[in-house]
């Protein structure tokens, strides 16, 4: 039996729920819960905002353990090995995305909190090809946001190929944006931080931006006209776009991994002499993963986190609505 927290209904009290996994799939594994990070990804099924959560609900995609059981289909991992486990549990792995490594594309594939129950809990099951070892000498504690959040805003990058001299803007900066700004850094650009908190000034320097400008400042953000290559919008909330946009340089893109849920107001006629773009993505690949992290643990990048207990999760999950949070909340055994 599997012993986790689960909700009964949208915004319910987490308790205590134990379930009876079955026998473990050739193509799985079993992981023994060490950390779990909390995303917003997790209040948004736990609350139901997508349509699409059955209840009870397990949160939980942010996972860190050691596997505890292994199927034997499941090649390259062995029992003992530390591991991470993200948004996705499983995919069809044999659809044109799933054959070229592509399986965050799967149609078919199995996010790790939907249709199934994540790690808020003792133990937590997933295919063997979605789960990534940690490198040596990472972390443990707070490598779980990395699975999220980290590869979000580290994936575009890599999809984009995004140049160490390019000039690269984030907005909003935090449980996604302090992960964009020491990744932006490391990788080589000139970072641009876009605030609307004047006091987090100083900690966004310390964080790895070269410049931090106003977001609700009309004069800064016409002299930043024409200035960047790339600007990450982390937010889930419908700003100006259009000013933004005018803040790109030619060829520039406007990229969102925040989940913004109202339609865009963009004029198209100002994105087309200047060749913009404007794109989307989410978590990237199992090979971009294991990318991202071999580079986090090169140069030292780690989200900032609060720790709370298992038996705490209400409290930790309070924590994270409340907007409060610097910058990411892990719950740890």
């Amino acid at each position: 039996m599997i012993n986790a927290y689960a909700a009964r209904e949208p915004k319910g009290e987490l308790t205590p729920f134990e379930y009876d996994p079955g026998d473990l799939n050739a193509h799985d594994v079993e992981i023994d819960v060490e950390y779990c990070g909390i995303c917003h990804s997790d209040l948004s099924v736990l609350d139901s905002e997508w349509g699409r959560t059955n209840y009870p609900m397990v949160p939980g995609h942010e996972v860190v353990g050691k596997i505890a059981a292994i199927g034997d289909q499941v090649n390259g991992l062995a029992i003992g090995d530390r591991v991470g486990l993200g948004w996705h549990a499983g995919s069809c792995d044999h659809c044109d995305m799933c054959d070229t490594g592509d399986h965050n594309l799967c149609s078919q594939s199995q996010p790790t909190i939907m249709g199934r129950h994540g790690g808020f809990a003792d133990r937590v099951r997933a295919a063997g090809n979605s789960v990534i070892k940690l490198p040596e000498g990472m972390d443990a504690q707070s490598a779980g946001p990395l699975f999220c959040g980290g590869i979000t805003v580290f994936n575009p990058l890599v999809q984009f190929d995004v140049k160490p001299t390019d000039r690269v803007a984030v907005i909003g900066i935090g449980g996604l944006g302090h992960m964009a700004l020491q990744f932006l850094n490391a990788w080589g650009c000139d970072v641009t931080a876009f605030t609307s908190s004047e006091d987090k000034r100083d900690e966004l320097l310390s964080m790895g931006a070269h410049h931090v400008l106003n977001s609700r400042d009309a004069e800064q953000l016409k002299q930043a006209s024409g200035s960047f290559d790339m600007i990450i919008s982390t937010v889930n909330v419908k700003l100006d776009w259009n000013s933004y946009l005018g803040t790109l340089a030619p060829r520039g893109r406007l990229h969102f991994v925040g989940a913004a849920l109202d339609p865009l107001d963009i004029g198209v006629f100002n994105m087309m002499g200047k060749q913009l773009s404007v794109s989307a993505s989410t978590i990237g690949s199992p090979a971009t993963i294991k990318q991202m992290l071999e580079f986090a643990n090169l140069h030292n990048i780690k989200p900032i986190i609060e720790t709370y207990k298992f038996d705490d999760v209400n409290a930790a999950v309070e924590r994270l609505r409340s907007g409060k949070a610097r910058y990411r909340v892990v719950l740890e055994r």
